[in-house]
């Protein structure tokens, strides 16, 4: 016994209700809320200052493949996933393995991230897609979410 209650979540630095295993390199000032899944035992870089809601969850690997198959496929795969800096990644939204998010993107609630996501833009549903970019004024001004197509 290792003197964890069982079934209680590994102690984190984040939020005492988010599941964080592996060893992911996480950046300075990155707010990770309530339970969240946050899987970095494939590989898992999150930028400086994102702010990650409640219920996200983020994958470094699949065992699809292996159940399928009746554990004939005897492994679980895995791929590295790269969240840049000041990145939001909204409630309930899940990131597969194997992507890599830009900086500043926003991920909207509940949107399902299968394939990269370039920076400055925001995401939404199932599967996320482009659906507006992030402008970026002077310092201190509200930053702008222009719809994909213009105004």
């Amino acid at each position: 016994m290792t003197g964890r209650t069982p079934g209680a979540l590994p102690p984190n630095p984040y939020h005492e209700h988010a599941w964080i295993v592996g060893e992911p390199t996480i950046g300075e000032g990155t707010w990770i809320g309530a339970f969240t899944v946050i899987d970095g035992s494939g590989g898992l870089t999150i930028g400086a200052g994102c702010d990650i809601a409640a219920g996200v969850q983020v994958y470094t690997h699949s065992s699809a493949r292996r159940c399928v198959s009746g554990r004939a496929w005897p492994t679980v795969e895995r791929a590295p996933v790269t969240i840049g800096d000041r990145v939001f990644l909204g409630a309930n939204a899940v990131v597969n393995m194997g992507v890599t998010i830009g900086d500043e993107a926003v991920v909207a609630a509940g949107a399902v991230v299968t394939r990269d996501v370039p920076a400055r833009t925001v995401v939404a549903g199932v599967p996320a897609r482009v659906v507006a970019r992030v402008e970026l004024g002077a310092p201190g001004t509200r930053p702008e979410f222009v719809p994909e197509g213009g105004a």
